[in-house]
């Protein structure tokens, strides 16, 4: 049985970790050169860096603090956020990303997905979706860009599908509605497109106890768990959580 991975994510903001709810009231939380190299110490089985401002302030990523971060990580590394180019694409993981993740961009410009794929292959390009409750959309959900600021047209399920199609080879899917809440992932949400998709699909925003972890893995049938409050508040190590999941029954590398 496939091993089910834990995923930390750092979103980054002018050089800086923070953390939000719901996308809102971010606060500085602390180093991401020094907390990526903790969680690498600590078990994590990959990290997500995402610069939460690039798309909204139209600039590329941040090279150097990227080229930093991957100097401490020896377990692949995604990284996300003003991705619009191939030529940004190519920069990105010269500086030590294995894997990119494309959210705003690639609604922009979808063949984004397909370019990436066909040069770097399918495992490096990361759909990332923002998806919030809209019940007029056919799947009931609807993908917002830009940080969660800006409302598209686009239904969750039929963009995960379209995404996979032109090449995409994971997705990480936030939910709008339970980012940074700690009241558990968006189950219904992540199930309706872990099961309309062939790649693996991240389950993210809302993990608060080990046991969200396990519900997005068993009634989400999500194949990673993404984490972010839950271990930068102190209050859970990577370790503690895969040891919990392990005694639950939740496949996982210790």
């Amino acid at each position: 049985m496939l091993k089910k991975r834990i995923i930390i994510c750092l979103d980054v903001k002018d050089g800086r970790t923070t953390k939000g709810i719901k996308f809102q009231n971010n606060r500085d939380i602390g180093d991401p050169v020094q907390m990526a190299a903790e969680y690498y110490k600590q078990g994590a089985d990959e990290l997500v860096f995402y610069d939460i401002m690039a798309s909204a302030r139209g600039r590329g990523p941040i090279l150097d603090l990227i080229a930093r971060v991957a100097s401490q990580v020896f377990i692949p590394f995604c990284v996300g956020g003003g991705i619009g180019t191939i030529e940004d694409i190519r920069s990105t993981i010269l500086a030590g990303a294995e894997k990119i993740s494309l959210n705003s961009q690639a609604v922009k410009n979808p063949e984004l997905i397909k370019e990436g794929a066909r040069i770097f292959g399918n495992q490096c390009i990361v759909l990332g979706m923002d998806a919030a409750r809209d019940d007029s959309m056919p799947s009931g959900y609807r993908i917002f860009i830009n940080g969660g600021r800006t409302k598209t047209d686009l239904d969750a399920r039929e963009w995960a599908q379209k995404a996979e199609s032109l090449g995409a080879g994971e997705i990480v899917l936030n939910s709008i509605d339970t980012d940074g809440v700690k009241q558990g992932y968006e189950l219904t949400l992540t199930r309706t497109i872990a099961e309309a998709v062939n790649v693996p699909v991240i389950a993210s925003g809302g993990a608060g106890v080990t046991q969200h972890l396990a519900d997005a893995f068993t009634k989400g049938r999500a194949d990673a768990a993404l984490i972010a409050t839950m271990v930068h508040s102190g209050e859970y190590t990577v370790g503690q959580i895969k040891k919990e999941l392990a005694a639950g029954g939740i496949p996982v590398r210790l």
